[in-house]
């Protein structure tokens, strides 16, 4: 079984303790990511991790897993790859 294989295959999976710690499988790629802002490629979507002082701990690229840690406000996920800021306030109004 190739890497590829290998990705499809993976559950996706989210453990957050405290809203300090938090550990995700099923990650195929991290689009970009701060301080602030995680944007991840997993099985079940893309999601969007927001925070303060969020930094990476571990990653495992082959098994797709990602363990971050910082203060996580909040996990959203995205329709298609659109990133939340493309649905903000001025964009519905000027529709």
């Amino acid at each position: 079984m190739d890497k590829m294989d290998t990705m499809s295959s993976l559950t996706h999976a989210i453990t957050l303790n405290e809203r300090k710690n938090i550990m995700i499988t099923g990650v195929k790629k991290i689009d970009s990511f701060d301080e602030d802002e995680f944007y991840l490629e997993t099985t079940m979507g893309n999601l969007i991790i927001k925070g303060e002082e969020l930094e990476i701990i571990k990653l495992d690229t082959y098994q797709g897993n990602v363990s971050i840690k910082g203060k996580v406000d909040s996990l959203t996920y995205t329709e298609n790859g659109k990133k939340d800021k493309e649905s903000g306030v001025f964009n519905k109004l000027f529709k």
